[in-house]
This record gives structure tokens, sequence and C-alpha cells, in this order.
């Protein structure tokens, strides 16, 4: 089941990025952009870069090999990103545009369908009781960088991928509390891991050092 999940999840989401890509870099382009500046404004929304670790760890599971994105505390991150991204476009984004076609069915795959996999697949094959909460300050540090690197790039590409982290349209004060609530969120979705992380393995951690689970039956055997 595990093996199918990364499966789907691995097809879903590269396919969803692929075909946004597709679409979006003439549409961006149409708009003005150059197509440099279209490329570097796809891969600065959030959604994007969150559902490209899913993928990622999805290939991890099925290669089998202990690296970086096979490590417990970074699947659970990407768990509670991915989960971040559907709670703050369920919330803030979707009533915003209404996509039509192909878009559509983008915007339902790396906002719905992706995560829903993705999340099914951690609970069910990818935790090993390993996390603590000194995983949550490295959690966070990837939507701080995200918004760091969001507010660096405003003033040089005159635009904000997301409008509540537009400091030019709605000031500082209200970014900032978008941002505080995000990450009050964010670490609440953190701890959820870390319950559901020693609940579902019953108390018991990983060995020291252990990368996959043991309980990673979605890992082909060579």
């Amino acid at each position: 089941m595990a093996k199918i999940l990364n499966v789907a999840g691995l097809v879903v989401g590269l396919s969803a990025l692929v075909v946004q890509f597709a679409l979006s870099i003439p549409a961006s382009m149409e708009a003005g952009r150059s197509l440099a500046g279209s490329v570097i404004h796809y891969f600065s929304y959030f959604t994007i870069l969150t559902n490209i670790l899913v993928v990622l760890v999805h290939l991890a599971a099925l290669s089998g090999a202990p690296r970086f994105f096979g490590r417990a505390w970074v699947r659970a991150g990407v768990a509670v990103s991915i989960l971040l991204v559907t709670i703050v476009y369920w919330q803030l984004l979707s009533a915003l545009w209404q996509p039509e076609g192909l878009f559509l069915l983008c915007d339902i795959a790396l906002h719905y369908i992706a995560p829903v996999i993705y999340l099914v697949w951690w609970l069910t094959a990818g935790t090993d009781g390993s996390l603590s909460w000194r995983h949550l300050p490295l959690w966070l540090a990837y939507p701080l960088i995200y918004v760091a690197y969001v507010q660096v790039r405003a003033p040089i590409a005159g635009e904000v991928p997301y409008y509540f982290l537009d400091a030019r349209l709605n000031g500082w004060p209200s970014v900032l509390v978008y941002l505080a609530a995000m990450l009050l969120t964010f670490a609440f979705l953190g701890r959820l891991a870390m319950l559901a992380d020693r609940i579902i393995t019953g108390g018991k951690p990983a060995r020291k050092g252990d990368a996959i689970a043991p309980n990673q039956n979605s890992v082909v055997k060579p």
C-alpha cells in the first residue's frame, strides 16, 4: 500500500508541476515578464516549492536510499509544510480566482490531491517515533527563509507571490500579523506531527542514526 501511495504521489505531483510549468510560463510572458523572470516567478510560490519537496520525498522512499529526503524529520517537516499549503490556500486564496481547464486540474492536484496522498503515506508508513521539539526550529526555518526571500525579491521584481505578504499593498503591520498567524499554525501542526509520530509508533523512537523508519515498507528492496 505504501509503495502504491509513493508511486501515486510521484505521478500526481510531478505531472501537475510539469503541466503547471508549461501553462504558467507562456501566460507569465504574456503578462510582460521575460522568460527568465517567468521561470523565477514560477519557482517563487510556496506551493510549487513544497510540492517539489513532496516529490523528492516520494522518490527517496521508492529508491530505498537513506539520503537527506529519507530522514524522518525531513519527511515530517514536508508533511507539515504541505498541510499548511492546503490550509492557507483553502482559507485565503481559493476564493480569489476561478481557474479553468488544465489550470483547474493542476490547482486541485497541487493543493489537495498531492497533499492528501502524501499525508496518508506519511501517517501509514513515514513515521518512526524519533520526532521531538528539537526538530521544530528546523521545520520553521523553511517558511521563514521563504518569507525572507519574498521580501528581498519584492523591490527587485516589483511583485509578491501572495497578497498577504505584500508590505506595499497591506503595510508591514498586516504582513507581520499574517506571518505570525502562519508560523503559529505551522508550529501547532508541527506539534501534532510529533504526537502522531509517537502515537503511531507506540512511543518507540528509532535507533540513533536511522534515516529510514522501521515501518517504512514503501522502500523498494534491492
